[in-house]
């Protein structure tokens, strides 16, 4: 759910990255910080488990524009990876505006891919949202391995409303931008029909 902030004139809207575990959400958060200039970015927090960890800060880009004189600020978490910690996940959507599923693009992980997006369904319709009104891209990460399935199977087993999907080797950062502009676009289009 967007948050208006009236006083700075921002709007907030919240990206979650969702996914298997080692799947390269993390990943994909360390580059885009890093990447980003750091007037345009907020702090990076990480909150650790014994087993995982959450990673979320904040950005303004300056290039979207404004939406009626106000700017948009994108907040971007993610979620633990093992199914462990579905009770974080859960409250990590809460509020959300768009997703990214991050796919591992092993073949030894993609009953992972299958799990993880039968529960980000579940966890979402807990929040009264669906996945197929939802702003959501899908991202084939790891496609620099050796051994890895065709994007084609991947988008057979895992395309779930024809959303717009990116192969991704998020450690290099190919396709990590692609990835987030793709949600980024949709939560605005959202945006400006209201």
């Amino acid at each position: 759910m967007t948050f208006i902030n009236y006083a700075t004139k921002e709007i907030n809207c919240k990206i979650v990255y969702y996914g298997p575990g080692l799947c390269g959400k993390t990943t994909n958060l360390q580059y885009i910080y890093a990447k980003t200039s750091p007037e345009a970015r907020g702090k990076m927090i990480s909150l650790a488990t014994e087993a995982d960890r959450t990673l979320f800060f904040d950005f303004l880009p300056l290039d979207l524009g404004t939406i009626r004189g106000f700017t948009t600020r994108f907040h971007l978490y993610t979620v633990p990876g093992q199914v462990f910690y579905d009770a974080s996940r859960k409250l990590i959507l809460k509020g959300v505006d768009g997703v990214v599923f991050v796919a591992d693009s092993q073949p030894e992980r993609m009953e992972a891919n299958i799990e993880s997006i039968r529960n980000l369904e579940a966890n979402l319709k807990e929040h009264g949202l669906d996945l197929m009104s939802i702003p959501y891209a899908l991202q084939f990460n790891k496609r620099d391995l050796p051994n890895v399935i065709s994007t084609e199977e991947m988008y057979r087993v895992l395309n779930y409303k024809r959303e717009p999907t990116f192969e991704a080797v998020a450690t290099t950062g190919v396709g990590v931008f692609d990835t987030l502009k793709a949600v980024a676009k949709q939560i605005l289009i959202e945006l400006r029909k209201k």
